[in-house]
């Protein structure tokens, strides 16, 4: 009896020789193919997983970028991106945005994640000194963990390091004190979690989470108090998204109010103007023109119909009627009769695009009648409009932009404040009249603009 116990018969040598080759190649082969063919289904190697990480939070992170619009404040004209220097002018001074590339000397290059995190969420930058909030802080408070890690890992991975050192900030005192800002965080910083409705669907929570953290869209649509926080900060304060001045420019109720917020607008309304620019009821100008441009055209499908449907559910706070079309101003016009203060203005330099009846030409030059802007309590948005002229946002959606001239050089004050009164008044607008001493304030105020930016 044999002492091989195997169930199989016994090889010969040169049998064994060749089965030891033939696996030996197999393994190699098997090894190649799982190292190649990773995306087909096959586990890839443990080596390629955190590269394959990394990469997808450096994409996260430039995705979150581009919604944040981290560029349109870090950029100075002319300057490289991220670089810093940019004037942002306040109620208390100017200061200017700071290097946010990895320049290890001027930027973000030896900063760690955690002082990272404490720049972003609290206002604090690496060797303690307080940063104003003009960078929007109070809403990146609320940002989650994860995406503060993307960005940090974008920023320091594509961003080409530039040189360039933080300009000092132009304030009124006692506001260039910087350990008042330790107070300020005291009574207004809240790092509460954004988009934490109770009973609210995932979609109402994503929209809550970019509105109030990552978009920070309370920075420019909130109005503030009298040390310049925002005197709302979710959907649970009523003055949250009620409309404020930025700039010199009103930005327009983002609640439900019928007339002067979106409460005329369909979700799809707001999803088509975030990406566009345009919808039937608006077109971007101004300050909303370079953030549409730059930023909101780039969200995912799925974040603008987030974003709709959570501004879609903030009540109105103004107790307005709805909106309701009057022809008669149409009528007159069609009828050659500019009898009305600025109506003959409007006939000579406005009705050519935006018609007799005040409706425009959809999706290129926007209704006067019935739209939001046209109708906001406070007219210095339609007041720079008319001085200097305005740009639509530069989008991959339309094959060009349009630009609407400006008449400052053409009509006096009385004449600018005319024609803005008789488009507040017509077709059923009824916006308050718009006096002289008004056109006069904003025109001299973009004239300090322009020359303080050498133009």
């Amino acid at each position: 009896m044999s002492d091989d116990l195997s169930l199989s018969p016994r090889r010969p040598a040169a049998a064994d020789g060749f089965a030891r080759r033939w696996s030996g190649c197999l393994r190699r082969a098997l090894g190649a193919i799982l190292l190649l063919a990773g995306g087909a289904g096959l586990a890839p190697p443990a080596a390629a997983q955190p590269a394959a990480a990394d990469a997808a939070r450096v994409e996260r992170g430039r995705y979150l970028a581009k919604v944040a619009n981290c560029a349109a404040c870090h950029t100075a004209p002319g300057g490289a991106p991220f670089a810093g220097g940019l004037p942002l002018r306040t109620g208390v001074g100017t200061v200017y945005s700071t290097n946010i590339t990895p320049d290890a000397e001027t930027g973000i290059g030896g900063y760690s994640l955690a002082e990272f995190d404490r720049a972003l969420r609290e206002g604090v930058a690496k060797h303690g000194k307080r940063l104003y909030p003009a960078m929007p802080y109070p809403s990146y408070a609320r940002l989650a963990e994860p995406d503060v890690q993307a960005l940090y890992a974008y920023l320091r991975a594509e961003v080409k390091p530039v040189r360039r050192a933080a300009a000092a900030p132009e304030m009124r005192w006692p506001f260039g004190m910087r350990w008042l800002l330790r107070v300020w965080n005291w009574l207004f910083l809240d790092s509460g979690p954004a988009g934490a409705g109770a009973g609210q669907s995932a979609e109402w929570r994503r929209g809550a989470y970019l509105v109030q953290a990552v978009a920070h869209c309370g920075a420019c649509h909130t109005p503030r108090g009298t040390l310049l926080a925002e005197r709302g900060l979710d959907e649970r304060s009523r003055h949250f998204l009620a409309g404020a001045s930025v700039d010199g420019w009103a930005s327009t109720s983002l609640r439900g109010d019928p007339r002067t917020g979106l409460g005329g607008w369909s979700r799809e309304d707001i999803a088509e103007y975030l990406h566009t620019g345009r919808n039937a009821h608006a077109t971007s100008f101004g300050p909303m023109s370079e953030v549409i441009a730059s930023s909101t055209q780039f969200m995912t499908r799925p974040d603008l119909e987030a974003v709709a449907t959570y501004l879609k559910s903030i009540p109105g706070a103004r107790g307005e009627t709805p909106y309701r079309y009057d022809a008669a101003t149409a009528e007159r016009l069609a009828q050659g009769r500019f009898d009305a203060t600025g109506a003959r203005q409007y006939a000579e330099f406005c009705m050519p695009c935006h018609g007799a009846g005040g409706k425009g030409f959809a999706r290129v030059f926007p209704p006067l009648a019935g739209n939001p802007t046209v109708m906001d309590p406070d007219p210095s948005a339609l007041a720079s409009l008319l001085l200097d002229g305005a740009v639509t946002a530069q989008v991959g959606t339309a094959a060009t932009d349009y630009h609407m001239p400006g008449y400052g050089w053409t009509l006096d004050n009385q004449e600018l404040a005319n024609v803005l009164t008789f488009i507040r008044a017509g077709w059923g607008n009824d916006a308050s009249p718009v006096g002289e001493a008004a056109v006069a304030a904003r025109r001299a105020e973009l004239d300090r603009r322009r020359q303080a930016a050498g133009r």
